[in-house]
């Protein structure tokens, strides 16, 4: 089955239900887009490059529209935003490589094995109680290996970058909005990474169906995050990641998952 752009939207079909599903997450979490939409896409059968890929590409328009609407809210702390993005990129570029030049049959476990340690992180988070903490440390490192995990993983800056800041005591308007803000650079280039090691036409028809999903996905999710307590739903992520992924693995076993020829 080929992967350009004569794709049907019956063909498409699947990889909008991903992008609406993960940008619902997303919207309501203010995270989760990437490790949730990539997990799905590894059940389709794409080996994680690939699944990465398109993750970012589509992640490069939301993180982008999401961060200028924090900018003209004040939302951001410029020089938190500063000591973030360069190692966040620089991380970002690390993961594209280590992700690129990895075999199918070692990159897949390893990728399904991090989703399902992020899906059992946000399980946690949601029932816990809430914590205080002072003061921000190791704000460049964070962004380092937040960077790495995102781009090796095809998700993971939100739920690392984001909770950790938080842990450590942040202020959370600022902390949201700087995160965010910083994503769309480090998406960006995590998405040019890609593009320049696979070829966009790898994945742009992938794309096409995530950013129509992510559309329809996005309003819902706002009026959603209104209406539910925030741990529901960090709760429901988190579970849906680690059945996800125990799926993932189970289809290497049994070789349940179905595959698209080409990858």
């Amino acid at each position: 089955m080929s992967l350009g752009a004569d794709l049907s939207l019956w063909a498409l079909l699947p990889f909008i239900v991903i992008g609406f599903t993960a940008q619902l997450i997303d919207s309501a979490l203010g995270m989760a887009f990437g490790v949730v939409g990539t997990a799905f896409l590894l059940l389709l059968g794409l080996p994680p490059a690939s699944a990465s890929a398109a993750i970012h590409a589509a992640e490069s328009f939301t993180s982008g529209i999401s961060g200028l609407s924090h900018a003209l809210h004040r939302n951001v702390d410029w020089r938190l935003f500063r000591r973030l993005v360069v190692p966040g990129i620089v991380g970002g570029l690390i993961g594209v490589f280590i992700l690129a030049n990895l075999p199918v049959a070692v990159a897949r476990p390893v990728v399904l094995t991090y989703l399902g340690a992020v899906g059992i992180y946000l399980l946690w988070r949601g029932v816990r109680r809430p914590q205080t903490y002072r003061d921000l440390k190791f704000v460049g490192s964070l962004g380092l290996v937040g960077g790495i995990l995102d781009g090796s993983g095809g998700g993971g800056w939100g739920p690392v970058v984001t909770a950790n800041l938080l842990a450590q005591g942040g202020e959370p308007r600022r902390i949201v909005g700087t995160v965010n803000a910083s994503e769309f650079f480090v998406t960006v280039t995590i998405a040019a990474g890609f593009i320049g090691t696979l070829g966009w036409q790898s994945f742009s028809a992938i794309v096409a169906g995530l950013l129509i999903g992510g559309i329809i996905g996005a309003p819902i999710g706002a009026w959603l995050v209104r209406r539910l307590p925030a741990e529901w739903i960090v709760t429901a992520a988190g579970a849906l990641l680690v059945l996800a992924s125990s799926y993932g693995f189970l289809a290497l076993m049994f070789d349940l998952a179905p595959a698209f020829t080409g990858f």
